[in-house]
């Protein structure tokens, strides 16, 4: 029964329980009710909470790690290459709605027990992406500060939608706004308002040409 198909489907639910309730509001029995399976015996071969916590964890880094190496690996130093990074960013995040739902619960204090994921996992992206996009931008840009501008942004508008105050898409109503579909009206405004934000940042460095794009 314990194959590596099995404690697949295990961590899959893993994942969406971590992602829709966060690991303090999940239990182990309740992840083991949600598998069909035993709970001393889940924690027998796949290690208790914490750990199977971890594993999840290591599982959202990978894939979102693949997908951030994959676009520094066709990035440019151009304006137009920032652009097609921060692109990247948000297409991935709208096809992995439980990595940013993991990393949400992080900020608000969830799995305070488990620590040293953000050194483990998030760090090294974030270094690697600043590492190319540091160039391309004016002098007095910050790096760090443009590049969590950019990770509020597209989580804030991912999970809370967004109100506009004129005509457009989810106005004036004053209720919850609808949460931005992929080819919806309000996701083409946001990755437009992204490019216009990293082109107000991007500037030639002294002795440098135009930055194209």
């Amino acid at each position: 029964m314990w194959g590596e198909t099995e404690k697949r489907r295990v961590r899959g639910v893993a994942t969406r329980l971590f992602a829709e309730l966060g690991f303090d509001g999940t239990s182990v029995e309740l992840i083991a009710q949600a598998a069909g399976v035993d709970a001393e015996s889940m924690i027998a071969r796949m290690g208790d909470k914490a750990e199977l916590y971890r594993q999840v964890m290591l599982e959202a880094h990978r894939v979102e790690r693949e997908a951030m190496e994959a676009a520094v690996a066709r990035f440019t130093p151009s304006t137009q290459g920032v652009i097609e990074l921060v692109d990247a960013y948000l297409d991935f995040n709208l096809d992995h709605p439980y990595v940013m739902a993991l990393w949400m619960h992080r900020w608000m204090g969830d799995a305070m027990d488990v620590g040293g994921l953000e050194e483990l996992y998030a760090r090294p992206l974030i270094t690697m992406v600043t590492g190319v996009a540091d160039e391309v931008l004016a002098e007095d840009v910050d790096v760090d500060h443009l590049t969590w501008t950019v990770i509020w942004c597209v989580y804030g508008f991912l999970t809370g939608g967004m109100q506009y105050t004129g005509p457009g898409p989810a106005t004036g109503t004053g209720r919850r706004p609808s949460l931005p579909t992929a080819d919806s009206e309000a996701l083409r405004r946001f990755r437009l308002y992204l490019h216009t934000l990293i082109r107000r940042m991007s500037a030639p460095r002294t002795g440098q040409g135009a930055a194209p794009g």
